[in-house]
C-alpha cells in the first residue's frame, strides 16, 4: 500500500486524503497509519486545511519521496529481471 501511495502521489502534485483512501480501497485508519509511516520517513508531506467549510487533508510527495520511489522501482525492475533470467515471467 505504501508503494501505491507513493505512485499515486508521483502522478499528481497533491492528492486529497479521501481520494487516496478511495483509490486504494482502504479505511481511514488504515490509510492514516501508512501515511504516518511515510511522513515519519520524510517521504510524504501532509497539509490540513479547509475546502469551503469542510476540513480536508492533502498529501504530497517530498523530493526524498520521489527519490525513494525511483530507487524502489529500480530494485523491483532488477528483481523482475532475475525472475526472467530463470524462465519465470512475472
Amino acid at each position: 500500500m505504501r508503494l501505491g501511495i507513493l505512485v499515486i502521489l508521483a502522478e499528481i502534485p497533491e492528492c486529497a486524503f479521501a481520494t487516496m483512501r478511495d483509490e486504494l480501497h482502504l479505511s481511514d485508519g488504515n490509510l492514516n497509519r501508512h501515511v504516518q509511516v511515510l511522513v515519519d520517513a520524510g517521504l510524504v508531506d501532509v497539509t490540513k486545511g479547509y475546502e469551503g467549510k469542510r476540513p480536508r487533508t492533502w498529501l504530497k510527495l517530498t523530493p526524498n519521496g520521489r527519490r525513494a520511489l525511483k530507487a524502489e522501482l529500480r530494485t523491483l525492475e532488477e528483481l523482475t529481471n532475475r525472475l526472467r533470467s530463470v524462465g519465470l515471467e512475472p
